[in-house]
């Protein structure tokens, strides 16, 4: 008896990326107009996936090129712009060759994804540290020096220790590990994209909680960032413990 249109749509739909090649070669000669929409569809998602497996090849490319290396540690921080909270750092050492999709800065992922990728890499990692340099500290040395005393931190953090260090874009004084910094390194190397997830999930958790304290200027919402609300309230209730106080001199 011959499949119905339905029933090969179904099982198009919920086949594994991974069994649609043979799939497609099963339905690719059916004549019916329904099940070639099925079958064009399901091509679409296994070319976007081929797509993305490429992507994901090309951030291995540093990790390649330094693969003598045991130990490829990846470094970010997020919360560099913000008026509020804290400079979080992360740095993940991930496993050779790994095999995680997605992966890519975490600015142009969503938070579902990035929640998603989040205990994905920290699942599989083979090590992840975090550094976090809180409001006034950032007021008392300056956001750069705090990057920098975060990214330590984060390094210090970690239960293997690295032997090379891949950099978004800085060099950190007083780390006596070898580091390769990369411009725009969260969307070119995959360890640095892990980090930069990391960094950036644990730093908005962190804002989450921090709305529950301090429900006036929307932080579960902004992150800290000023967004005209949270400008507004600033106005309106002054200045909260977590933030930064040479970040808002001029409101």
């Amino acid at each position: 008896m011959e499949e119905t249109i339905g029933a090969i749509k179904e099982k198009l739909q919920a086949a594994a990326v991974k069994e649609l090649p043979s799939l497609l070669v099963q339905y690719q000669k059916d004549g019916r107009a329904g099940v070639r929409a099925a079958v064009e569809k399901a091509g679409r998602r296994l070319a976007a996936y081929e797509k993305e497996i490429a992507r994901c090849e090309q951030l291995k490319q540093y990790e390649r090129e330094y693969a003598a290396y045991t130990h490829i540690c990846g470094i970010d921080e997020v919360g560099r712009g913000p008026l509020a909270g804290p400079v979080v750092a992360g740095a993940v050492i991930l496993p050779k060759d790994c095999d995680i999709l997605y992966i890519n800065d975490s600015k142009k992922l969503s938070e579902k994804k990035r929640e998603e990728l989040y205990d994905v890499i920290m699942e599989r990692a083979v090590s992840v540290g975090l550094g976090y340099v809180a409001p006034a500290r950032i007021d008392e040395i300056n956001i750069l020096q705090a990057t920098y005393e975060a990214m330590r931190e984060a390094v210090s953090k970690l239960t293997v220790k690295p032997d090379l260090l891949l950099n978004d874009a800085v060099t950190i004084p007083q780390v006596d590990i070898r580091q390769v910094p990369i411009i725009k390194g969260d969307a070119k190397s995959i360890s640095i994209g892990a980090a930069s997830i990391v960094a950036k999930v644990t730093r908005d958790r962190l804002m989450v909680q921090y709305d529950e304290v301090y429900p006036e200027y929307g932080f579960a919402s902004n992150k800290g960032y000023g967004a005209r609300a949270h400008i507004d309230a600033l106005k309106k209730y002054g200045p909260c413990p977590i933030h930064r106080r040479t970040f808002i001199t001029h409101f």
